[in-house]
């Protein structure tokens, strides 16, 4: 048997052309390990899978603000968070950086808030939308002496995000997480 053309251009496409709902949320950042090196302090998250559920059992379930990171974490495959600290200005290039904005600019993924400041530095948070919901978080912050990589995968409720303000490694985001001071990204 013999299949139509069209059958064979649409499973070609499939295969070959990713739609944004099958776009990968979490960023490649490995890349970035080699400004350890010159940092003089780094942070290193990586939640996925079996940790970040286990880290989850570590919440009570009987306290309200733990119920809700617990439901949080819940629809959550991963946390990942770089942060590199320096002594001195321009231990890192923006061609570290282009290598995680040329993935943000992909499908599905959209930039909700980008704050530059000369005196306090820059922050950009993007989401990537899977239908209508958000499947993944992207946060960067860069200071002429700092740059922080926040990635956050899986299903995420922005009313709920806050309840993770503080832990995972996940600092206060202005506009996006309460908490954080509106003139210091």
């Amino acid at each position: 048997m013999k299949l139509p053309s069209y059958t064979i251009n649409l499973c070609f496409l499939v295969l070959v052309v990713p739609p944004a709902f099958g776009q990968s949320a979490k960023l490649k950042i490995d890349h970035l390990e080699k400004l350890a090196g010159k940092a003089s302090e780094v942070t290193d998250v990586t939640l996925d899978g079996p940790l970040l559920q286990l880290a989850s059992k570590f919440l009570s379930s009987e306290e309200a603000d733990e119920e809700v990171v617990q439901d949080i974490i819940k629809g959550l495959k991963g946390v990942y968070v770089k942060s590199f600290e320096f002594d001195e200005e321009g231990a890192y290039s923006k061609a570290d950086l282009e290598a995680v904005r040329e993935q943000l600019r992909g499908p599905g993924w959209t930039r909700l808030i980008n704050v530059t400041s000369k005196k306090e530095g820059n922050v950009e948070v993007y989401t990537l939308f899977n239908g209508d919901q958000i499947g993944g978080l992207a946060v960067l912050v860069t200071e002429d002496r700092e740059l922080t990589i926040v990635n956050i995968v899986g299903k995420i409720d922005l009313a709920q995000l806050a309840g993770l303000k503080g832990i995972l490694g996940i600092p206060p985001v202005p506009g996006i997480i309460p908490g954080a001071d509106p003139k210091k990204p």
